[in-house]
């Protein structure tokens, strides 16, 4: 790998004070490009997941593309982290399976709604409250809709692979498991957990592109080629609609996309940042210019046309490789951009072959669960109802509800009442109004 000139180096120094972290260009190239590959399955995931709510598909790649190198070009030069950022899982399965598909919300409509949580996003980043609210969540229930998005996950890829299907009797069942599709997701998923096992950097994505070379030579999907024109990104960019979006429940979904979002982005910051040894007394010092980071790429996402924007936990893997200031980040951006040239190849995979990422990445997000304590019946109950929720009535914002009206109404019938932090109290009593004047 050949290092910048004179000039550039000391420009780099001066920009992400490389020494003073003690890291290198070279280091710094190297866990960009690790980051990368442990999260790039995203640019082919995401349109094929957008793409079902009638988005184009080609615009929607090259949105998932840009998006992503916004938010990392923001991250790496202001906020100076190696946090990538890129359209995020969960929030793309409630933006298309939730809102367009389950409630018939446009996604016109709803990428408007996406728009306005990351203005609020933005607006809280500003005035502190962020940490108010993330506070004042019980722990239970934060992990709690973190196992529930991965459940969510799961149904989403168990279903796409054809592995559970419809079942008049039971509502769902088994699928047929001789079907060359289902067999080949199930060898991917095999293949995605054996060498995520032996540390196999970029094991999503080389599970997907094995799939789709499979299929492909038995005839079971068309190739379209690798390298390509940048699609149009004309039938997504700024459709937002913001006609009938403040009503009872389109303001629900707002503000489903913002806690989730508000979670995820929080709890990867502190993560990462923790495991690369940037928290300064357990604080993340330049909070406030990473939550900017986040926010404005979920709005410029939004305009683009993708669902969004959130710090990747991915980001880890890069910082396993030595990354420590913000040209990572850069990297990872360059690398989306560059993605730009591949969009036939991301139209080439079949939708069976991306089951195992999202079935994996179920995995990963329903850890957390572990650290609920299950022994306070009053802890564990709604954060069961929260998880459980989510993927039998196919709606995020749903899990979410159960779990904060039940959290405040266990805690009020065993006389825990003033243990319940005043949000859950104003959240729950809000969605018990959804319900009761608009139904589910």
């Amino acid at each position: 790998m050949t290092t910048p000139n004179p000039s550039s180096e000391n420009m780099l120094e001066r920009l992400f004070k490389l020494s003073e972290n003690k890291t290198s260009f070279r280091t710094e190239v190297l866990a960009g490009v690790t980051t990368f590959l442990t999260m790039c399955y995203i640019i082919i995931v995401n349109p094929m997941i957008l793409s079902e709510t009638g988005m184009d598909h080609g615009a929607v790649f090259v949105a998932t593309c840009l998006a992503a190198a916004i938010g990392c070009f923001v991250m790496g030069l202001i906020a100076k982290y190696p946090i990538a950022l890129a359209p995020g899982m969960g929030l793309n399965a409630f933006f298309t399976y939730s809102v367009c598909l389950g409630m018939g919300v446009p996604w016109q409509t709803a990428l408007g709604a996406v728009f306005v949580s990351g203005l609020v996003f933005i607006a809280i980043s500003l005035f502190k409250i962020r940490e108010a609210i993330v506070n004042a969540i019980p722990m239970s229930l934060k992990l709690a809709i973190g196992g529930g998005i991965g459940l969510f996950l799961a149904l989403i890829a168990l279903k796409n692979a054809g592995i559970i299907v419809d079942n008049p009797a039971t509502l769902v069942g088994l699928g047929d498991l001789k079907q060359p599709s289902v067999l080949l997701a199930l060898f991917g998923f095999l293949m995605v957990v054996v060498m995520h096992h032996f540390k196999v950097r970029g094991s999503i994505i080389i599970s997907i592109l094995v799939l789709t070379a499979i299929s492909a030579a038995m005839g079971l999907s068309e190739f379209k080629g690798v390298v390509g024109a940048v699609p149009s990104i004309a039938p997504t960019f700024m459709q937002m609609d913001f006609d009938g979006l403040f009503t009872a429940s389109l303001i629900g979904v707002i503000f489903v996309f913002f806690l989730v979002d508000l979670f995820d982005s929080t709890g990867t910051l502190v993560g990462v940042s923790h495991r690369a040894g940037l928290l300064k007394d357990g604080k993340l010092p330049r909070l406030k210019k990473a939550l900017f980071a986040d926010s404005s790429a979920i709005v410029a996402g939004a305009a683009l046309g993708t669902s969004s924007t959130t710090p990747y936990i991915e980001s880890s893997a890069g910082v396993a490789a030595g990354g420590r200031t913000g040209l990572t980040a850069v990297i990872v951006g360059l690398l989306f951009i560059a993605c730009l040239f591949f969009a036939p190849l991301a139209q080439s995979v079949p939708g069976f072959a991306t089951a195992p990422a999202l079935l994996f990445v179920g995995v990963l997000m329903i850890q957390g669960i572990v650290h609920i304590d299950w022994n306070d019946i009053t802890e564990a109950v709604p954060a069961f109802l929260t998880i459980v929720f989510m993927p039998f009535t196919y709606s995020i914002a749903d899990g979410i509800a159960m779990g904060f009206i039940s959290y405040a109404l266990i805690k009020l019938l065993t006389g825990q009442a003033k243990t319940v932090p005043y949000m859950v109290w104003i959240v729950a009593v809000l969605w018990a109004i959804k319900f009761a004047m608009f139904g589910g």
